[in-house]
């Protein structure tokens, strides 16, 4: 791996470890490896190195959710599938705690990348809701940009419980119960029945 890669993997694992206070240029040095001038010779100083690292977190953060979103499968299951994927629940969503961060949010260009990621995965998520709606498997009263905004909130907010009692079973438990909300809709079924009313 190259130095500015070094660099760059250095600070991704540093922000989310530390936030951007915590991450010094010293520590990202130590933990890429690198000599003494290197970060300012293929970087302006941290604030450029952070955007790089935070630019790729998003991006593969984007990829990853789209990835699994675009995979096989009916739009419940699609949906299903990115809300019970792999996580490191406990570490937390890398894009999130950039969120949390204030000097992060503070800087307009640093979280311009957080920002389109997320509404990278909002706006799939939306379109795979409105094709669930079209093919009769969710209820037409379904809004695909606020349900796509439920399922963000429950996978962020989902990643804050989980680490505040230090178990993954509360994420577990919001997955759980925002799926029994969408699960589709069947003739037999309490809501169909009611909506036929």
């Amino acid at each position: 791996m190259s130095t500015p890669e070094r660099l760059i993997e250095s600070t991704r694992e540093l922000l989310w470890e530390r936030g951007y206070v915590g991450t010094s240029p010293k520590a990202i040095l130590e933990r890429a490896g690198a000599g003494q001038g290197s970060m300012y010779h293929h970087f302006k100083g941290k604030p450029e190195l952070a955007l790089a690292a935070i630019r790729r977190t998003a991006e593969e953060l984007a990829a990853t959710a789209v990835g699994v979103l675009d995979g096989p499968g009916t739009p419940y299951e699609r949906i299903e599938a990115y809300l019970r994927r792999e996580r490191d629940v406990l570490r937390g969503c890398p894009v999130g705690r950039l969120t949390m961060d204030p000097d992060v949010i503070a800087s307009a260009e640093l979280r311009e990348p957080v920002d389109a990621a997320l509404d990278a995965i909002r706006e799939r998520l939306a379109g795979i809701v409105e094709e669930g709606k079209e093919q009769g498997q969710f209820g037409p009263e379904l809004d695909g940009e606020e349900i796509a905004a439920t399922i963000l909130a429950t996978v962020q907010g989902g990643y804050v419980l989980a680490r505040a009692s230090g178990s993954p079973g509360a994420f577990d438990a919001g997955v759980r119960g925002l799926l029994t909300l969408l699960s589709p809709m069947s003739p037999t079924s309490p809501m169909s029945s009611m909506s036929s009313r």
